[in-house]
């Protein structure tokens, strides 16, 4: 789908940093827009609805699933995501540039739907920092912690299936890293075409 606006999908373990990268460069750039995912998990610590996410009862989420709203769901650590189709269509095809957070299941399907996305994977410097941002955090019991850890590994896995790999170990650089990407991804002569389309055709360009 040719739409103007470009979508960025970001994707990481548990623990690597990803939300603490996209809150920065969401201040930093006006020009994107956070997707918000529903859940069925609870809020924890100072999460918001409609702010980290829409919270929903396993009810909801499944009458949302069976009237086709969500463009991609998973089941991510025993509690269920999806992001809303309204929230990304509506907004980059007005030309808006929109951020997905999201496990690498949804991501596989938002590439296939969206070929023109681009899949971002954040890694940590190596499974004992990711450890020890899960407990430093200190929002997660042990066996919660162990789960995530297992998972790691799963996740991290799929990290050679995306367009782009960033090592989130200081963090400055991982934040201009991911901003070369969003700014290099506007640049790129089809996104330049979808979103300036009249000057394209004015200069009789294809």
């Amino acid at each position: 789908m040719d739409f103007p606006g470009n979508l960025y999908v970001i994707v990481a373990p548990s623990g690597a940093g990803k939300s603490t990268l996209v809150n920065a460069l969401l201040a930093q750039d006006p020009r994107l827009q956070l997707s918000v995912s529903h859940t069925t998990r609870a809020p924890r610590g100072k999460d918001q609805h409609g702010r980290e996410y829409f919270f929903v009862s396993p009810s909801e989420f499944d009458e949302l699933v069976e009237i086709d709203a969500f463009v991609e769901w998973a089941q991510v650590h025993g509690q269920r995501y999806g992001t809303s189709k309204m929230a990304i269509e509506d907004r980059i095809r007005q030309g808006t540039d929109i951020i997905l957070e999201i496990d690498f299941q949804g991501a596989q399907q938002i590439k296939y739907l969206y070929p023109n996305a681009v899949t971002i994977f954040i890694l940590p410097p190596s499974l004992e920092a990711l450890l020890a941002r899960l407990q430093k955090r200190g929002e997660d019991a042990t066996e919660v912690i162990e789960l995530r850890m297992q998972n790691a590994t799963t996740e991290m896995a799929q990290a050679p299936k995306f367009d782009f790999v960033i090592i989130n170990d200081l963090f400055e650089q991982a934040l201009f890293d991911l901003k070369s990407i969003v700014h290099a991804q506007r640049l790129k002569y089809s996104a330049q075409r979808r979103a300036r389309a009249e000057t394209f055709k004015a200069l009789h360009l294809p």
